[in-house]
């Protein structure tokens, strides 16, 4: 486990285990220490199943692959399956993998997963260089195709925030999926005056929350005047199809910041609102997120 520091942040990143966030811990001016990501007591980080608490990277694509396929229109092929609820292969390989630590000091550190083998033709190159100051962490994301053949690629990252009843969640999109069954798209829709969270409503709610959300601006902010703690999320023009995600009366919420819509990789649906980006070998996608605190 590695441990950075920066002022009142710290953060702890399981290298073995898809270079993963586990904590990340703000001491407050009031002298409390507050959780920014979820990290219940005792969780133990796994490659079972996707983590419940923490951050963590997705790639070479974000969210579900249903069926095990990629489909962007000019290849289709099948991944491997890892999603335990059976619908396909759910975040990419990268949560699964044990990263190489390429640099670590006090509060910065790089990591890189390679894919250099598998029955499909995902041969990659990633890379996340984590940082803290004494404000937030940013997170910086590279991947590179390395196959000899042009490939469809995404990412993402699957950070996991604390939530109460009083959590307001403030973000603006022009449009979102329209999701059926199993989160599967049946087509877009565009969103007025900023779509649901424009005015910054209280999140909490007795049923699912489930939004694909397009045209996303790159800042959402959560309060929640409870715990004294205001947490706002920005990201790359790169990531700028979030996913934001909870169960119903959930202690937790989800602003996933992706380069696709959910289904993309295998929907034709998700994929003519959002594609994946066709990277030739050799070529590069990147983007960063990064996650800031303040007392309120």
């Amino acid at each position: 486990m590695l441990t950075l520091q920066s002022g009142p942040l710290s953060a702890a990143i399981a290298p073995e285990v898809g270079a993963m966030v586990t904590a990340l811990e703000w001491r407050a001016p009031d002298g409390q220490l507050r959780s920014l990501l979820r990290a219940p007591a005792g969780a133990v980080p796994s490659i079972a199943a996707p983590n419940r608490f923490g951050s963590w990277a997705m790639l070479p694509f974000a969210n579900r692959a249903f069926d095990c396929v990629i489909d962007d229109g000019e290849q289709r092929f099948r991944v491997p399956a890892n999603d335990p609820a059976g619908t396909g292969s759910i975040h990419g390989f990268g949560w699964q993998s044990d990263w190489e630590v390429l640099r670590y000091d006090h509060g910065h550190t790089v990591l890189e997963h390679r894919r250099s083998a598998g029955e499909d033709p995902y041969r990659y190159r990633a890379r996340q260089e984590i940082s803290l100051d004494d404000s937030g962490m940013t997170i910086a994301l590279a991947i590179i195709n390395e196959a000899d053949v042009a490939l469809p690629f995404g990412f993402g990252l699957h950070p996991w925030f604390p939530a109460a009843t009083d959590t307001r969640l403030r973000m603006r999109s022009d449009g979102a999926l329209i999701l059926g069954n199993g989160f599967r798209a049946t087509g877009s829709q565009p969103l007025a005056d900023g779509g649901p969270y424009a005015a910054s409503p209280l999140f909490a709610t007795q049923a699912e929350t489930a939004w694909s959300f397009l045209g996303w601006d790159g800042t959402a902010r959560m309060e929640t005047p409870s715990r004294g703690v205001a947490i706002t999320v920005t990201a790359s023009e790169t990531l700028r199809c979030p996913v934001v995600w909870a169960p119903p009366g959930a202690d937790f919420l989800c602003v996933e910041p992706q380069s696709h819509a959910i289904g993309s990789p295998s929907e034709a649906a998700a994929r003519a609102a959002s594609p994946l980006t066709r990277l030739q070998p050799g070529e590069t996608l990147s983007g960063w997120m990064r996650i800031a605190v303040e007392a309120i």
